[in-house]
């Protein structure tokens, strides 16, 4: 079985023009949006056929990041939104229980306090039956506002629902509004502050059942390992909490595959092993054009790691479900494709 852990959901243009109102409102638009049954599910089974397209049997699905809109004010719009997105995921997954499954929107809004977010993590966990959450660590978007890195124990109350509800977080960045880097830079930017944020703080002590999946292959993270690797060891800058090898902490956190290059996913499994890796694709995204040297989509992942003959035929069921099924343990999936 493949499953992509690491995809984002497909609404009705419709929906899109909800956002519109919410922000022309400043949120105090009532309604919600008018999807109709029909429109929904065409595009939940224009989303089940692009997965027939690369052989993936399930997806799991949180809202697209770049619409989020964390740094919205009032924080009224970003939450009516983030319902909204989540709403739509899960009439989504009620059409195709099967083949997708939903990961949920936080309303982290720039500058409130991370309790904030608590109610609607409740409702799409207990009611909605989600199985992860998508967590964006700024939400002021690029914006200048000084959010806690995720190393912070600001955090911590929010660890705690995570550990209790047993659900993983998928670390995402969201939007970029500075004008220095476009969303995508951006979230390779937050992916990497965060990793080494949790690397020098207590957190992974402090919370061993913590579930982290990092996305984007860790960001520049394990591309840049050495730099981290003689920091940790070098007088004067191993102050982290977590005593022991940088290489060897790496591995407390979780890894996705979505990198549109073999090499990279090749280094990635040899930095922190496949076993801590899912296989995750974001397709369809910004990798679904074609690759002008394979023919194929750059996100067509699957053939690509099994083309790493590094890989034995275990590794590769662990990165494509064994992983998927250990870390999202919520998931009441088909045990066949």
């Amino acid at each position: 079985m493949i499953i992509d852990a690491h995809a984002h959901v497909l609404a009705p243009e419709v929906f899109y023009a909800y956002r519109a109102q919410l922000l022309g409102s400043g949120g105090y638009h009532q309604d919600p949006p008018k999807i109709t049954e029909e429109a929904l599910a065409a595009s939940a089974a224009a989303n089940v056929s692009i997965m027939d397209g690369v052989g993936t049997d399930v997806q799991f699905i949180s809202p697209r990041p770049f619409q989020q809109m964390h740094s919205a004010k009032p924080p009224e719009i970003v939450h009516r939104w983030i319902r909204a997105n989540n709403d739509v995921i899960a009439r989504s997954v009620a059409l195709h229980p099967d083949r997708l499954a939903g990961v949920a929107g936080l309303p982290l809004c720039a500058g409130a306090p991370v309790e904030s977010c608590f109610g609607e993590l409740t409702r799409a966990v207990e009611e909605l039956g989600f199985i992860g959450v998508s967590l964006n660590p700024d939400p002021y978007e690029g914006t200048g506002g000084d959010t806690p890195t995720l190393g912070d124990e600001s955090w911590y109350p929010l660890w705690e629902r995570l550990v209790e509800y047993d659900v993983p977080a998928l670390i995402h960045s969201a939007g970029c509004y500075n004008g220095r880097e476009v969303y995508s830079d951006h979230f390779i930017t937050e992916e990497s502050i965060a990793v080494l944020s949790l690397m020098r703080s207590r957190t992974l002590l402090d919370f061993p059942d913590l579930k982290l999946i990092v996305g984007h292959g860790g960001g520049s993270v394990p591309y840049q390992i050495g730099r981290w690797k003689a920091a940790r060891l070098a007088p004067g800058l191993g102050n982290d909490a977590l005593d022991e090898r940088f290489e060897v902490s790496l591995r407390r956190l979780w890894f996705d595959t979505c990198l549109y290059d073999q090499a990279s996913l090749a280094h990635l499994f040899t930095t922190v092993g496949p076993e801590r890796c899912l296989f995750g694709t974001e397709r369809p995204g910004s990798g679904s054009v074609t690759d002008p040297d394979t023919g194929r989509p750059f996100d067509d992942l699957k053939p690509v790691i099994e083309g790493i003959p590094a890989l034995s035929e275990a590794d590769r069921r662990a990165v494509f479900e064994g992983n998927a099924r250990r870390v999202f343990s919520r998931w009441p999936g088909p045990t066949t494709a």
